[in-house]
């Protein structure tokens, strides 16, 4: 994993682990519906209920990284990390 060139500190980072915490629960709970048999259509919107979960994660994750990291890109001039952004909000958008 690629380091920045400063303190990789967020203030929502125990919100994100707790969110993350309660989507890797949902999707145990999701694996033991197929496990059990259960309707197709009930864990199709249970796999839909977890993929807005993560998407909420990355959310978070996406504005702390914008005013904490890109600010401090701006103000340093990295390029390199403006550029890194663009391409993880491609990645973040499929």
């Amino acid at each position: 994993m690629e380091h920045h060139g400063h303190h990789h500190a967020h203030p929502n980072k125990q919100a994100v682990l707790n969110r993350m915490a309660r989507v890797i629960g949902h999707m145990e709970a999701v694996k033991r519906m197929v496990e059990d048999d259960r309707d197709c259509s009930e864990v199709l919107v249970q796999i839909a209920a977890v993929r807005a979960a993560v998407n909420s994660v990355g959310k978070i994750i996406l504005q702390d990284h914008i005013n904490h990291c890109i600010v401090h890109a701006v103000e340093s001039g990295d390029q390199k990390m403006l550029d890194d952004l663009t391409s993880a909000i491609e990645q973040f958008v499929k």
